[in-house]
C-alpha cells in the first residue's frame, strides 16, 4: 500500500477530519455505534426516516446501512439514503444482517445491492449466501468459518464492483482481485451486543476519508477495530468491562500499533 494509504496514516487522517457518518442501524446497535464512532474520532448521525434520510446523505461524508431491525418504513429510508449518497458521490457501506433468514430480508438486500454500495460487510454465512452459495448460518450467527467464505467474497466483490469484508476471528477483505487478512481482536467481542454493527459504522468513517480507495479504507477500519479489541481483551474481566475498555482503547491507542507484525497479511 502507498504510505498515505497505510492504516496508521488513514487513522490519523480520519481523526483529523472527524467525518460525519450517517448510520442507519438497528435499535440495539444505535448507542454503541455512536459511541464507537465518537471514540475513534468520527461524528455519528442516526438519521433513518425517509423524509430526510436522502437529503441528509448528501450532507454526510459517508453512509452506513445495517438491516438488523427492518420495517417497510425503515427500508424506504434506507433506499432514500442510498440514492442520496450515490447521487452526491458519497460512499456507503451495507451490512446485510441475516439477509437469508426471511423473504422480507432477502428482498430488502436485493433492492439495496442494486444501489451499489462501496463496501459490503458480513459474517461468513451472510457472504456465502449473498454470493449464491449454501451456508450454515442461523439468524445473525455465522455457522461457517471465514476461510470458507473467501472465494464467495471474491465472487461477490467482482459481481458487485464493491469491496467485501468477511469478519470473524481473522477478517478477510477483497475487491475481487486483491485480498487481505487482518488478525487481532478478542474472544470477548462476540459477547458484546452491537460490536459488529459498530464495525460497519467505523468502516463508513474510513471510507469517508478515502472514497476512491475503499479496499485500503476497509483494511484500516478492520485493523483499528482489531487493535482496540486486542488491547481491551488484555485488561477486561468479562463482556461488561470489555465494552468499556474497548471504547477507551479505541480512543487512546497509538496508530503505529495498527501495523504490528503479522496483523495485516496481503494475499
Amino acid at each position: 500500500m502507498a504510505d498515505d494509504l497505510a492504516p496508521r496514516m488513514m487513522l490519523k487522517a480520519m481523526r483529523e477530519a472527524a467525518p460525519l457518518v450517517q448510520c442507519i442501524t438497528n435499535y440495539v446497535a444505535m448507542n454503541m455505534a455512536a459511541n464507537v464512532l465518537l471514540a475513534a474520532g468520527a461524528s455519528p448521525a442516526m438519521v433513518h426516516t425517509e423524509e430526510e434520510a436522502g437529503e441528509f446523505a448528501a450532507l454526510a461524508a459517508a453512509l452506513t446501512i445495517n438491516i438488523g431491525t427492518l420495517s417497510p418504513a425503515w427500508i424506504a429510508g434506507m433506499k432514500s439514503a442510498a440514492h442520496g449518497a450515490t447521487k452526491a458521490g458519497k460512499p456507503w457501506v451495507l451490512d446485510p444482517v441475516a439477509h437469508f433468514a426471511t423473504a422480507f430480508r432477502r428482498k430488502a438486500v436485493s433492492d439495496l445491492l442494486e444501489l451499489h454500495p462501496a463496501v459490503i460487510r458480513g459474517n461468513a454465512s451472510e457472504i456465502i449466501t449473498l454470493a449464491g452459495g449454501q451456508a450454515s448460518g442461523r439468524g445473525v450467527d455465522s455457522g461457517d468459518p471465514v476461510e470458507r467464505a473467501e472465494d464467495a467474497a471474491r465472487r461477490l466483490a467482482a459481481s458487485q464492483g464493491a469491496v467485501v469484508a468477511v469478519t470473524g476471528p481473522v477478517d478477510f477483505v477483497t475487491d475481487g482481485d486483491r485480498g487481505a487478512r487482518i488478525s487481532g481482536g478478542s474472544p470477548l467481542m462476540p459477547r458484546v451486543t452491537a460490536l459488529g454493527c459498530s464495525l460497519t459504522a467505523l468502516m463508513g468513517a474510513f471510507a469517508a476519508i478515502a472514497p476512491d480507495h475503499p479496499f485500503e479504507a476497509t483494511v484500516a477500519a478492520l485493523a483499528t477495530f482489531a487493535t482496540a479489541g486486542e488491547a481491551a481483551g488484555h485488561e477486561a474481566d468479562g463482556p461488561g468491562s470489555f465494552a468499556v475498555r474497548f471504547l477507551d482503547a479505541l480512543h487512546s491507542f497509538h496508530s503505529d500499533t495498527l501495523e504490528a507484525e503479522g496483523r495485516i497479511t496481503l494475499i
